[in-house]
Formats: C-alpha cells, sequence, structure tokens
C-alpha cells in the first residue's frame, strides 16, 4: 500500500529540513497569507533534495489573519491575487527544472471553497488560466470538488490526519478544545483507519465515509518534526510506503 503525506510549508515556522525527508508532497505558502520568492526558493531546493512532489499553497491575501478569517474581496481581485501567487512558484519552480504537481488553497479559503460555489468558481478558474494540468487537492463530498471534477479538472481528495471532523465532514473549529489531534499514536490510528475502513470517526463517536487521496499534517503543528518521522516509520513497519516522487 502507498501512502501521500503532505505538508503546508514555507509558512515561517522553519522545520522544513525536518519536515520535507518524511512526506511525499508539500504545499508551499507563496505570499497569501506567508512566504516570498526566497522562501519559495529555499522549500523548493529541500524539495528536490528529499524528491517531494511540490504545490502551491495560495490564500486570501491577508497576512496579518494568516489567512484564517475570510475577508470581503471581489471575486476578480482575488483571483488575480490567487494567479500571482500560483505563478510565483511555477516560475520558481522552473529554474529548479521541476514542474508544479498540485495547487492547494490555504486556511479560510479552502474551508469557504469547500462550501460557497461563487468561491470555489473563482478557484476553479484560476486552476485552470494559471495549471489546467495540476492537481487540486480538496475535500471529499465538498462543493469545489464537485465543480472542479465537473470542469475536468484533476483532483485529489484530502483528509487531515491531526484535525478532528464534525459529522458534516467539515472540521472542528480551532476554537474548540478538542479540534486538534496532538499525540502522534492518536494521528497514526486516525489515519489508518481511514485507510483500511474508509470511513473517519468523527467528533461525536459517529463513523462517516470519507476519500483521501492525501493526509495532511500542518507544517506548524507543535510535534510537526517528530510526528511525521513517527507516522513515516509506522507506516514502514506495516509495509505501506510514503510515496516520494
Amino acid at each position: 500500500m502507498i501512502i501521500d503525506i503532505n505538508c503546508d510549508v514555507g509558512e515561517g515556522v522553519g522545520n522544513e529540513n525536518y519536515l520535507l525527508p518524511f512526506i511525499s508532497s508539500c504545499n508551499i505558502a507563496c505570499g497569501g497569507h506567508a512566504g516570498d520568492a526566497n522562501t519559495i526558493n529555499e522549500v523548493i531546493e529541500l524539495a528536490k533534495k528529499y524528491h517531494v512532489k511540490v504545490g502551491a499553497h495560495p490564500s486570501f491575501p491577508d497576512r496579518e489573519n494568516f489567512g484564517r478569517k475570510v475577508i470581503n474581496i471581489p471575486p476578480n481581485k482575488l483571483r488575480k491575487s490567487l494567479e500571482d501567487q500560483i505563478l510565483l512558484v511555477k516560475e520558481s519552480l522552473m529554474n529548479f527544472d521541476l514542474s508544479m504537481h498540485h495547487i492547494k488553497v490555504h486556511g479560510a479559503l479552502y474551508n469557504l471553497a469547500a462550501i460557497d460555489e461563487k468561491t470555489a468558481q473563482v478557484v476553479v478558474d484560476t486552476v485552470l488560466e494559471c495549471c489546467p494540468e495540476v492537481y487540486l487537492y480538496v475535500p471529499d463530498q465538498s462543493v469545489i470538488s464537485k465543480i472542479a471534477k465537473g470542469r475536468g479538472v484533476q483532483i485529489k481528495y484530502e483528509a487531515f490526519g491531526d484535525r478532528n471532523y464534525n459529522e458534516n465532514l467539515t472540521l472542528v473549529s480551532r476554537l474548540h478544545e478538542s479540534a486538534l489531534i496532538t499525540q502522534k499514536e492518536e494521528v497514526f490510528s486516525h489515519i489508518l483507519a481511514v485507510l483500511n475502513t474508509g470511513k473517519v470517526k468523527t467528533i461525536t463517536g459517529k463513523e462517516i465515509p470519507l476519500l483521501a487521496d492525501t493526509f495532511c499534517i500542518h507544517g506548524d503543528h507543535k510535534n510537526a518534526n517528530t510526528l511525521v518521522k513517527y507516522l513515516f516509520d509506522e507506516f514502514k513497519a506495516i509495509k505501506v510506503e510514503v510515496a516520494k516522487s
């Protein structure tokens, strides 16, 4: 069995050197909520060294709130911002003779596009304009997944290894004390259950079907460095390979 583990990186934590040896795809912040040309290049260099697939991680243009709040922005301006962010990564990749593998939007934009058709359309429009050949990472049963599939965008369903779920498959709010899964053993069990059963155990204890082609571990998780290595080793022990490029 093969598993894809992705991390959001280039967000100012500075732990990429510890993460990338043990993951298979990364989502690089590209100026909307964090990051710039220098941090993008630094992460791409590491990704090439460790054979990690590279994606852009664009956001609402809102560094002040780290892209975690919905902001009121006209669709045309949002699209222009997303295009600029994605092209920054795409151009940097060319300098390393690499190509972009995927796009994953960040934070509040990710959550809004999952439920709001107009926002999802903006994201899909941007992908088709900038990089129609890449994958779009999306949550299962989301509005954006249906729109992207309908318009011919390649998608990969993403699940979160270090976050708890509500019964409607939204993530438990970070304001809730049980939003994050912090113990490495629990994260491993959480992911393994989805792999083995195709279901996720929600915060209420109910099991809900969940498609997952890739699992996210947040790069700013307080135990991220040790967590990704633990997962890598535990999956290897049961003959599940973290799929390097």
